[in-house]
Protein backbone atom coordinates (compact mmCIF):
# COMPACT_ATOMS: atom_id res chain seq x y z
CA UNK A 1 0.00 0.00 0.00
CA UNK A 2 1.44 3.57 -1.03
CA UNK A 3 2.41 5.53 2.13
CA UNK A 4 -0.55 8.21 3.03
CA UNK A 5 0.04 11.88 2.64
CA UNK A 6 0.70 12.23 6.07
CA UNK A 7 3.84 9.52 5.87
CA UNK A 8 5.15 10.28 2.47
CA UNK A 9 7.81 12.56 2.04
CA UNK A 10 7.30 16.24 0.83
CA UNK A 11 9.36 17.31 -2.23
CA UNK A 12 10.67 20.74 -2.33
CA UNK A 13 8.66 23.16 -4.58
CA UNK A 14 11.91 25.15 -5.63
CA UNK A 15 13.43 22.13 -6.94
CA UNK A 16 12.37 21.44 -10.42
CA UNK A 17 13.27 18.21 -10.88
CA UNK A 18 10.94 17.61 -7.94
CA UNK A 19 8.27 19.64 -8.59
CA UNK A 20 8.53 17.51 -12.38
CA UNK A 21 8.37 14.75 -10.11
CA UNK A 22 5.41 15.14 -8.69
CA UNK A 23 3.26 16.84 -11.56
CA UNK A 24 4.30 13.94 -13.92
CA UNK A 25 2.13 11.71 -12.04
CA UNK A 26 -1.02 13.26 -13.45
CA UNK A 27 -1.64 11.15 -17.08
CA UNK A 28 -2.20 13.54 -19.51
CA UNK A 29 -3.03 13.55 -23.30
CA UNK A 30 -0.26 14.42 -26.00
CA UNK A 31 -1.36 16.98 -28.42
CA UNK A 32 0.59 19.03 -30.98
CA UNK A 33 -0.38 23.08 -30.92
CA UNK A 34 0.12 24.60 -33.86
CA UNK A 35 -0.10 28.42 -35.10
CA UNK A 36 0.66 30.61 -37.94
CA UNK A 37 -0.95 30.30 -41.80
CA UNK A 38 2.30 31.85 -43.64
CA UNK A 39 4.98 30.53 -42.14
CA UNK A 40 3.55 28.28 -39.55
CA UNK A 41 4.65 26.30 -36.16
CA UNK A 42 4.11 23.44 -33.92
CA UNK A 43 4.82 22.32 -30.81
CA UNK A 44 3.85 19.06 -28.87
CA UNK A 45 2.14 20.09 -25.74
CA UNK A 46 -0.12 18.34 -22.83
CA UNK A 47 -0.62 20.95 -20.92
CA UNK A 48 -4.08 21.22 -22.70
CA UNK A 49 -7.78 21.11 -21.36
CA UNK A 50 -11.30 21.77 -21.91
CA UNK A 51 -12.49 25.07 -20.03
CA UNK A 52 -16.03 25.75 -20.79
CA UNK A 53 -18.53 23.93 -23.48
CA UNK A 54 -20.80 26.65 -23.49
CA UNK A 55 -19.00 28.81 -24.54
CA UNK A 56 -16.73 26.60 -26.24
CA UNK A 57 -13.61 27.28 -24.50
CA UNK A 58 -10.70 25.31 -24.29
CA UNK A 59 -6.86 26.07 -22.85
CA UNK A 60 -3.24 25.67 -23.39
CA UNK A 61 -0.44 26.80 -21.75
CA UNK A 62 3.01 27.36 -23.66
CA UNK A 63 6.48 28.51 -22.30
CA UNK A 64 7.27 32.24 -22.81
CA UNK A 65 10.56 31.22 -24.72
CA UNK A 66 8.82 29.21 -27.07
CA UNK A 67 8.66 30.14 -30.88
CA UNK A 68 5.07 29.40 -30.98
CA UNK A 69 4.18 31.91 -27.98
CA UNK A 70 4.90 35.21 -30.50
CA UNK A 71 2.86 33.38 -33.66
CA UNK A 72 0.20 32.89 -31.29
CA UNK A 73 -0.18 36.58 -29.94
CA UNK A 74 -0.15 37.99 -33.58
CA UNK A 75 -2.26 35.47 -35.03
CA UNK A 76 -5.03 35.62 -32.59
CA UNK A 77 -5.42 32.01 -33.38
CA UNK A 78 -4.36 28.40 -32.86
CA UNK A 79 -5.11 24.90 -33.49
CA UNK A 80 -4.63 21.42 -31.37
CA UNK A 81 -4.53 18.13 -32.94
CA UNK A 82 -4.52 15.49 -30.27
CA UNK A 83 -2.51 12.50 -30.80
CA UNK A 84 -3.13 8.94 -31.59
CA UNK A 85 -1.12 5.89 -30.12
CA UNK A 86 0.58 5.55 -32.74
CA UNK A 87 1.95 9.04 -33.35
CA UNK A 88 4.56 9.19 -30.75
CA UNK A 89 6.91 10.10 -33.23
CA UNK A 90 5.00 12.80 -34.09
CA UNK A 91 5.13 14.04 -30.36
CA UNK A 92 8.50 13.38 -30.36
CA UNK A 93 9.66 15.56 -33.66
CA UNK A 94 7.38 18.59 -32.15
CA UNK A 95 9.41 18.22 -28.95
CA UNK A 96 12.93 18.33 -30.91
CA UNK A 97 14.61 21.92 -30.25
CA UNK A 98 16.86 20.63 -33.15
CA UNK A 99 13.95 20.19 -35.83
CA UNK A 100 14.08 21.90 -39.20
CA UNK A 101 12.33 25.48 -39.19
CA UNK A 102 10.37 26.99 -41.49
CA UNK A 103 8.23 24.45 -44.25
CA UNK A 104 10.76 22.44 -43.26
CA UNK A 105 9.31 21.35 -39.83
CA UNK A 106 6.16 20.11 -41.20
CA UNK A 107 7.75 18.07 -44.20
CA UNK A 108 6.33 14.40 -43.95
CA UNK A 109 3.76 15.49 -41.43
CA UNK A 110 0.38 14.71 -42.81
CA UNK A 111 -1.61 18.21 -42.30
CA UNK A 112 -3.94 20.41 -43.63
CA UNK A 113 -4.48 24.25 -43.28
CA UNK A 114 -7.37 24.59 -40.59
CA UNK A 115 -10.76 26.05 -42.56
CA UNK A 116 -11.18 28.44 -39.93
CA UNK A 117 -7.47 29.56 -38.24
CA UNK A 118 -4.98 28.75 -41.13
CA UNK A 119 -3.46 26.73 -38.72
CA UNK A 120 -1.68 23.57 -39.44
CA UNK A 121 -4.14 20.55 -38.50
CA UNK A 122 -2.70 17.65 -38.36
CA UNK A 123 -3.90 14.09 -40.37
CA UNK A 124 -4.68 10.77 -38.59
CA UNK A 125 -5.18 12.46 -35.34
CA UNK A 126 -7.82 11.21 -32.49
CA UNK A 127 -9.55 14.76 -32.38
CA UNK A 128 -8.51 18.75 -33.53
CA UNK A 129 -10.10 22.03 -32.53
CA UNK A 130 -9.16 25.64 -34.06
CA UNK A 131 -9.76 28.43 -31.88
CA UNK A 132 -9.70 32.16 -31.71
CA UNK A 133 -7.74 33.55 -28.82
CA UNK A 134 -10.14 34.96 -26.39
CA UNK A 135 -8.02 35.36 -23.27
CA UNK A 136 -4.27 35.61 -22.11
CA UNK A 137 -3.37 35.41 -18.38
CA UNK A 138 0.42 34.92 -16.98
CA UNK A 139 1.54 31.83 -15.61
CA UNK A 140 4.63 32.20 -14.47
CA UNK A 141 7.27 31.32 -16.96
CA UNK A 142 4.49 30.22 -19.21
CA UNK A 143 1.34 32.15 -20.69
CA UNK A 144 -1.83 30.55 -20.48
CA UNK A 145 -4.15 30.82 -23.72
CA UNK A 146 -7.71 30.74 -23.44
CA UNK A 147 -9.00 29.56 -27.00
CA UNK A 148 -12.40 29.75 -28.18
CA UNK A 149 -13.51 26.68 -30.21
CA UNK A 150 -14.31 27.98 -34.14
CA UNK A 151 -14.32 24.52 -35.27
CA UNK A 152 -13.58 20.53 -33.99
CA UNK A 153 -13.94 16.77 -34.91
CA UNK A 154 -13.07 13.64 -33.83
CA UNK A 155 -10.80 12.20 -36.71
CA UNK A 156 -9.88 8.76 -35.58
CA UNK A 157 -11.23 5.54 -33.53
CA UNK A 158 -7.94 4.82 -32.16
CA UNK A 159 -6.74 4.92 -28.75
CA UNK A 160 -4.84 8.08 -27.18
CA UNK A 161 -1.47 8.93 -27.11
CA UNK A 162 -0.89 9.61 -23.41
CA UNK A 163 2.16 11.24 -21.07
CA UNK A 164 2.69 9.88 -17.36
CA UNK A 165 6.05 9.85 -15.33
CA UNK A 166 7.95 11.68 -17.94
CA UNK A 167 7.53 9.12 -20.37
CA UNK A 168 5.15 7.97 -23.23
CA UNK A 169 2.27 5.53 -22.93
CA UNK A 170 -0.64 3.96 -24.26
CA UNK A 171 -3.83 2.41 -22.98
CA UNK A 172 -4.31 -1.12 -21.38
CA UNK A 173 -6.35 -3.34 -23.16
Amino acid sequence: MPPLPAEAPEADIHDRRALRGVLGRFATGVTVLTAGRDAPRGMTANSFTSVSLDPAQVLVCVVKSAAIHQLVLAEQAFAVSVLSRDQEWVARHFADHSRPRGAAEFAGIDHEPGRHTGAPVLDHVQAWLECRLSAIHDGGDHTIFVGSVLGAGNASGEDPLLFLGGAFRRVAA
